[in-house]
């Protein structure tokens, strides 16, 4: 048996104490885009890019471990569009970022490679910790978040998310999730939620983190109960939390999907306040480069039908240039527009009128903070809210995973197992999970 089967095995058998006295071995398995193929999708519309080329399942070396480190055997990962935009090396390709980071430091240094391991999610074993790390030993179960800093400088010790040296792991680092073993710095480390399966516990990291801060916090919309919200992508990775946030919260989600077997979904969670967009035939774009006002009128006026006459106190977005137009028009008067992502285009176009006469914001919302990861993670643990993974594929069929996400084929999170062979380890709490198994079970399938 291989080194790594080893600790598989000693993990599967549930002794994950034993991790700390196997070897760790030289090398790994894990998913990479190669800086030698950055080109090869050139010429072609970012629709038509195929992860499945770009994201190879490569043999690479352990990295060296470095103070306030942990290497992490990971049983189960997940799909986030970083990781699509990774593959499709858009907006720049992200050794750009490895290379920016590897001058920082000599041990940064260890990041520029012509190879990056991606993935901004884990669920796994500690096998591992450098020196100075005291909240962590071998052989605890953890999830990590993607928060990645320095906290040299004084930016970032009020909010995390603004020091001067932050970064996503797995998209502006290397040795990510999707792969057997990754590297994160220790305070990334969460405990694993004990009713959840491995793929489960991976699955919510990234986005569950992005959508507590976009809405919950006072550094995001600070949403409070009886807002009604405008959750566009409602039954997506991001959005699938960011409904549950606002019936959690004892706000009002209005949710927009783009078929009704994703309206189903959001019925399922207990929203009631559904647009089909695609049913309603919305087209907030003329041509390339005008706007329609009048649809952004008609699909207000389906808002106020939903809700009894009230605008969006809070628009929750993230598609970008396709939708900004009509947020910033069906905000309320002082509302909130709050966006983490831009994954229809970075170049928003919006009325300005509408924002400055009628005095509405437009927050930038970026991941979270660790403390803001670390509440999100303790909802989770508590089945206050719930993974929303759909399907799980291999390793060695990441790229499938990820082209599922790139074409919005998928419902929720999609996971990939690593050392995990099967769905359906890792529970350690039984009772816990069967009070809680309808919620948990929400995407299954879908």
């Amino acid at each position: 048996m291989t080194q790594l089967g080893e600790i598989q095995q000693a993990i599967l058998n549930g002794d994950s104490a034993a991790v700390g006295s196997l070897p760790v071995p030289e090398s790994y398995r894990g998913v990479t885009v190669h800086a030698d193929e950055v080109d090869m999708f050139e010429g072609l519309e970012s629709r038509d890019k195929d992860p499945r080329k770009s994201l190879h399942v490569d043999d690479v070396p352990v990295p060296e471990l470095g103070p306030g480190e942990a290497l992490v055997a990971v049983m189960a990962s997940a799909i986030n569009y970083n990781t699509v935009w990774t593959s499709i090396f858009e907006p720049i390709p992200t050794f750009k970022f490895l290379k920016k980071y590897g001058k920082l430091s000599p041990l940064a240094k260890r990041h520029d490679l012509p190879y990056h391991v991606v993935g901004s999610d884990l669920s796994g074993v500690v096998l591992r910790t450098g020196v100075g790390v005291h909240n962590w030993k071998p052989g605890d179960e953890v999830v990590a978040h993607c928060l990645n800093v320095e906290l040299e400088g004084p930016d970032g010790h009020n909010d995390t998310m603004l020091d001067t040296e932050q970064r996503i792991w797995g998209f502006e680092t290397n040795f990510g999730g999707l792969a057997e073993i990754a590297l994160v710095k220790a305070n990334q480390l969460m405990p694993k939620p004990d009713h959840l399966t491995w793929e489960e516990a991976a699955s919510p990291g990234l986005v569950n983190s992005t959508a507590y801060r976009q809405l919950v916090s006072r550094n995001g919309a600070d949403m409070k109960q009886g807002d009604v919200v405008l959750i566009w992508g409602a039954s997506g990775g991001l959005g699938s939390y960011a409904t549950q946030y606002a019936l959690n919260g004892g706000a009002i989600p209005v949710c927009v999907v783009s078929s009704p077997e994703k309206a189903a979904i959001c019925r399922k969670l207990g929203a009631e306040l559904i647009i089909d967009r695609s049913a309603e035939g919305y087209k907030f774009w003329k041509n390339e480069t005008e706007q329609d006002p009048k649809e952004w009128q008609r699909f207000g006026a389906k808002i106020r039908e939903l809700t009894g006459g009230e605008d969006p106190d809070i628009v929750f977005e993230h598609p970008g240039r396709e939708t900004f137009g009509a947020s910033v028009y069906a905000a309320r008067k002082g509302g909130t527009i709050v966006t983490c992502a831009s994954t229809s285009g970075y170049l928003h176009q919006y009325d300005n009128r509408y924002l400055w006469m009628n005095l509405k914001r437009i927050i930038g919302s970026h991941f979270a903070n660790y403390r803001e990861s670390w509440e999100a993670n303790r909802l989770i643990a508590k089945g206050l809210i719930h993974p929303t993974l759909s399907k799980t594929y291999p390793l060695e069929e990441t790229g499938q995973a990820a082209l599922d996400v790139h074409r919005n084929a998928h419902q929720g999170k999609v996971g990939v197992l690593a050392l995990a062979p099967e769905e359906g380890l890792g529970v350690r709490d039984e009772e816990k999970r069967a009070k809680h198994i309808e919620g948990i079970n929400a995407f299954r399938g879908a």
